[in-house]
């Protein structure tokens, strides 16, 4: 087993399990074992910082409130979304828990919910924070009673003679077993008869409402009895099923897109024996000498969201006006909290199209640079004519205003070792260098850190993890 690492693959365990690394946190670790790398970047997310913002002008009943007032709670409430989303990213760009809110971000699109509710949101997010390193299973727990999970999956409508299946299929199919994956329909129906019942009260805390449970004798995955939700919770931990399908989600985000069998059943047995320690699942992939090959290093194309938290960490932005990050995630098509559908975002070649793409490679110079693209507010929520504007209008010289992001610069600089073309390469970009790549770094100049510096990152290349 590798006890070293080089900087490269320093580099690539901070990108897969981060969001990049500094010159000066690569100077200070180079010199340590891969044992003690990884030790520290665990050690470092011991501890969980829940996002936390006052909601109490939300706890009026709607009920009681006339048109108008009405009409202002949905702005308030409207706001406060925005506020959250803004809140988290900060989080990721200032945290020294990477490996934690990374994991987060993992999870916050498995167990995909979009909704209008800021405080059933917030308390999601908490929830998988707080097990990001922890049990899956009190995870899944957790999250199947939270308030967020049974409004968007109907199961507060979920009632005995009147079963709705929406929460008891997707916990099947997207966050336990995995599509058709050793469950029929039967099973789907059976488990759906033992979430009737779950619901929350006006606190936001779990309930389990008797009188519209349905106590009859249920069938699920071969198992019979009298159960509940919790039950079929723990029926469907039992299937090794489970751990293969979630070590195989995190197999292809972490590592590679493409799925090596080998690997994951290996890591499946460790994860499925250790009673689903995502502490363990994680330490064990991030340990294994094949994590560190060429083959899966730069091989991974960013989501929207590393790509910003990455640039704004690395050359640490500050943001005039918070709201460009919120206006950034819109423009490439990943906004925090608001993925497409409960499947959450597929990931890989979906982040690259011919309205993102663009903006991808200038993000760099937009946002160290002064640079500058249109941003046209007109609208509240990310489904308005704001996302379906033609990109190449945005590009136009009429700009009516600003990405106002100061980098500082003198501190990137400072802190870097080497400050030449080859070293400044070796630090910004992952993958290999292509033809094209290689032919644009050859005529570039090397007596201005900062403009080499845009120059590597508007690359194809740096979009690669």
């Amino acid at each position: 087993m590798t006890k070293s690492l080089s900087d490269k693959q320093i580099q690539h365990l901070y990108w897969r399990a981060g969001f990049g690394i500094t010159s000066k946190e690569l100077a200070s670790i180079r010199t340590f074992s891969k044992e003690k790398i990884i030790d520290q970047l665990f050690y470092e997310s011991k501890q969980s910082t829940p996002l936390s913002m006052d909601l109490s002008m939300l706890e009026k009943n709607q009920k009681e409130l006339t048109q108008e007032e009405k009409k202002q709670f949905r702005k308030v409430r409207n706001q406060k979304l925005y506020d959250l989303n803004i809140l988290w990213i900060e989080q990721l760009i200032n945290t020294k828990q990477v490996l934690r809110e990374k994991i987060v971000l993992f999870f916050h699109n498995h167990f995909a919910v979009r909704l209008k509710n800021p405080r059933a949101c917030l308390h999601l997010n908490n929830v998988v924070r707080e097990h990001a390193l922890g049990n899956f299973g009190d995870m899944l727990m957790e999250v199947s009673k939270s308030p967020a999970m049974l409004i968007f999956l109907n199961n507060r409508q979920n009632r005995k003679n009147s079963p709705n299946e929406n929460f008891a299929r997707e916990v099947m199919e997207l966050f336990t077993l995995g599509r058709d994956n050793g469950y029929t329909e039967k099973d789907i129906k059976e488990a759906a008869r033992a979430f009737t019942g779950w619901n929350f009260d006006k606190t936001g805390a779990f309930v389990f409402k008797k009188n519209q449970h349905d106590d009859g004798s249920k069938t699920v995955l071969g198992k019979t009895g009298n159960f509940r939700g919790e039950d079929i919770i723990k029926i469907l931990l039992e299937e090794k099923q489970t751990a293969r399908y979630i070590t195989e989600k995190v197999y292809t985000h972490f590592v590679n897109d493409t799925p090596d069998t080998k690997h994951i059943e290996k890591l499946t047995d460790i994860f499925y024996t250790s009673n689903y320690s995502l502490e363990q699942l994680f330490k064990t992939l991030f340990s294994s000498d094949w994590f560190y090959k060429a083959s899966n290093i730069g091989v991974k194309i960013k989501s929207p969201i590393e790509l910003i938290t990455g640039i704004s960490r690395q050359f640490y932005v500050t943001y005039e006006n918070p709201k460009v990050l919120l206006y950034l995630q819109r423009k490439l098509n990943q906004t925090l909290f608001y993925p497409p559908n409960v499947a959450g975002w597929p990931g890989g070649t979906y982040w690259i199209d011919n309205s993102t793409l663009m903006l991808r490679l200038k993000l760099a110079s937009v946002t160290l640079n002064k640079g500058v693209i249109e941003w046209t507010d007109k609208g509240d929520m990310p489904e308005d004519t704001l996302m379906k504007m033609e990109f190449n209008k945005k590009m136009k010289s009429q700009i009516e205003k600003k990405v106002k992001a100061t980098p500082d610069w003198q501190q990137f600089i400072t802190l870097l070792e080497q400050k030449d073309k080859n070293a400044l390469i070796e630090f910004l970009i992952q993958p290999q260098l292509s033809n094209g790549a290689t032919t644009v770094i050859a005529q570039l100049g090397e007596t201005n850190t900062k403009d080499l510096t845009i120059e590597l990152l508007s690359l194809p290349e740096y979009q690669l993890c």
